[in-house]
């Protein structure tokens, strides 16, 4: 389960967490998106409000069309594979995949700091993945503050993410961080289950990265509180709504048809699932639900390990022994309900390691916690980023 920032307010660490290019992009879209960007972080505090309109919204850039038309520049990332032991490349050799979830564009339309913290990661953090949160609302322009901050946009600042990883023959892991409950533009942020408008999502956002090499594609952020065949399957879910206590009911999208919308539209990318238990536990992925992919590169089951998180061994070891595991979030932040976070630290890498997971840590942020940066000049904090900048960069010298 992560921290990160509200959308209305920053969290606080309370120990259990709130619930709150294949194409690169054409030119004008990314020289658009490169001065906003620019300008947007001169001015701006991480406290930044979401609903902060960007001034240079008016135009978001070429479509997806026009921009694969003039993409150009060959691709440098390798075609990735799934088998049991994890990611592969086309002529089945292991590849690991170490580095950082660079949150913000769940809860920002314009990101924050986020092109200059995929370009950290990569260059000088050593990172070779990096994991993108996103939302469904605010991909297709449904957030009430988008009017003048259009959807394309939005899909461009992705796209120019993807771009940077090409360039350094490097990964995008596209997550599906925030979603709905089935109503445009309401409920916006983490919720039990993806819904039908998480269908819309994966068959626009799929068909944009269809088969792009650097591109993976992570179905749902941490579903947790349902059973496995819901899990799989989809179901009626009813929820509370963390910030107004509104009950909520809609109808849940299973992984299973999430997996299947995304290779209608011929995209074959590796596809990452997250267990239950927030993403943590993946024991029914050995007990029958494992998903089907024969149409597709394969599938990996994703964890979330937090400090509360107990029983390693039993909640994804045991799995790994017959299915590939990927941890797709990580980290610690000083709290004296759980272990010191600089014991904890180095421990929970030493295990990945030993198992050879691929992973990312959470989270490259100044404020969304655990924290892995002090302030924007990227200074890492003590007791979670320096062991993980000390990791990356030993892993890759």
């Amino acid at each position: 389960m992560c921290r990160q920032r509200n959308p209305i307010a920053t969290v606080v660490w309370l120990g259990i967490f709130s619930l709150t290019a294949v194409i690169a992009p054409g030119p004008a879209s990314t020289e658009l998106y490169e001065q906003s960007e620019s300008a947007a972080q001169s001015k701006n505090s991480p406290r930044t409000d979401s609903t902060k309109k960007s001034k240079n919204a008016k135009t978001a850039g070429q479509s997806a069309k026009n921009a694969k038309s003039k993409a150009g520049g060959a691709k440098t990332s390798a075609e990735l594979h799934i088998d049991r032991r994890g990611f592969i490349d086309s002529a089945g050799r292991p590849v690991r995949l170490q580095g950082v979830n660079i949150p913000s564009l769940e809860w920002r339309n314009d990101g924050d700091h986020i092109i200059e913290s995929t370009r950290v990661a990569f260059e000088d953090w050593k990172a070779n993945v990096v994991r993108i949160p996103v939302c469904q609302d605010r991909w297709f322009g449904k957030t009430p503050n988008q009017d003048e901050d259009p959807a394309e946009r939005y899909r461009s600042i992705v796209d120019l993410i993807v771009r940077i990883a090409n360039e350094h023959a490097g990964y995008v892991i596209l997550d599906l961080h925030w979603s709905d409950a089935g109503v445009w533009g309401k409920n916006i942020g983490q919720h039990k289950m993806p819904d039908e408008h998480s269908l819309e999502f994966w068959k626009d956002a799929a068909r944009r990265y269809a088969n792009h090499p650097a591109v993976i594609f992570d179905l749902y952020n941490e579903p947790f509180q349902v059973s496995w065949d819901v899990w799989k399957n989809g179901g009626d879910i009813t929820e509370t709504d963390s910030k107004t206590k509104e009950t909520l009911a809609y109808r849940a999208v299973g992984l299973q048809r999430l997996l299947e919308t995304v290779r209608e539209t011929g995209a074959k990318n590796v596809v990452v699932a997250g267990g239950l238990d927030w993403s943590y536990d993946l024991r029914g992925v050995a007990s029958g639900y494992a998903l089907a992919d024969p149409k597709g590169r394969g599938v990996i089951y994703a964890t979330h390990i937090y400090p509360w998180k107990k029983d390693w061994d039993t909640m994804v070891g045991s799995v790994a022994a017959k299915y590939p595991v990927f941890v797709g979030e990580v980290g610690c932040e000083p709290d004296p309900k759980h272990e010191d976070p600089f014991k904890w630290g180095p421990k929970v890498l030493n295990y990945i390691d030993a198992h050879g997971w691929s992973w990312t840590a959470w989270c490259f942020h100044t404020e969304a916690t655990p924290r892995m940066l002090k302030d924007w000049s990227y200074t890492p904090t003590e007791y979670w980023g320096s062991p993980v900048l000390k990791k990356l960069k030993d892993t890759r010298n």
